[in-house]
């Protein structure tokens, strides 16, 4: 005899449709947090695809309040959202030529500090990931654990061991085993995808910004430069008047 899953569906005791309901309860969470993260990660690409050769322009103009403007209107760019609160600082001892090594490493700690919130925000979520992955199987198995109790129950309450008193429980068993494998798989696979895109996001992020320290300390050896040269221009006026 052959059940459909309606069929089996109510043949289940109440034990076993509360795992089922579980299991897509945990694939529901699962599906939500990949649409979610999928979307993010899209808008980051897309964005740092269009900020990264226009804040590369700024740098190079030396044009920090245009720089500062790029920053403030790519907010979804993992690589933007690195130097936020950076060009304000940058900006104010650049005018006054004054930019020296505790004023870069501040520099520096606001950009690690952002790095990691931007970290954090696109890891937020793949716990639960990982959990489902982890425990779904699990609680399939505790089902099929139920339900071959529930065909030995069968087999005692009929006396007798054909194969129609426990094929409902075995049934019921081995469903619920399926669903789960069926909810662990591809929430354990979402998960290391994302989890590779992430680090490869963070390895973006620190490229970017260590060229960008490198610029800063370039840019400060031009200020020191600029300012010698400036100290040095009476010295050799006096010399040509005299």
């Amino acid at each position: 005899m052959q059940l459909s899953l309606l069929e089996l569906w109510g043949t289940m005791g109440l034990f076993a449709k509360g795992i089922v309901l579980l299991l897509l309860l945990m694939s529901v969470f699962a599906a939500t947090i990949a649409i979610r993260k999928s979307i993010q990660l899209w808008q980051a690409k897309k964005s740092t695809l269009k900020f990264s050769p226009q804040f590369s322009q700024s740098l190079a103009k030396e044009d920090f309040p245009a720089a500062e403007r790029l920053v403030d209107e790519f907010p979804n760019s993992h690589l933007a959202v690195a130097f936020r609160r950076v060009f304000p600082s940058i900006t104010f001892h650049s005018k006054d030529q004054a930019l020296s090594a505790v004023e870069i490493a501040s520099v520096q700690r606001m950009i690690e500090l952002n790095t990691l919130e931007q970290l954090a925000r696109f890891r937020r979520g793949l716990g639960v990931l990982a959990t489902v992955g982890a425990t779904a199987p699990f609680v399939g198995l505790l089902g099929t654990t139920m339900g071959v109790v529930n065909a030995f129950t069968g087999m005692a309450v009929s006396g007798s061991g054909g194969l129609a008193a426990i094929s409902a429980g075995i049934a019921e068993a081995l469903v619920t085993t399926a669903f789960g494998l069926l909810v662990a798989i591809p929430a354990v696979w979402l998960y290391n995808y994302y989890i590779n895109r992430i680090d490869y996001l963070s390895m973006e992020i620190t490229y970017g910004t260590k060229e960008f320290m490198d610029f800063l300390l370039r840019y400060e050896q031009e200020i020191l430069r600029s300012q010698g040269r400036s100290k040095e221009m009476p010295v050799t006026m006096t010399t040509e008047i005299a």
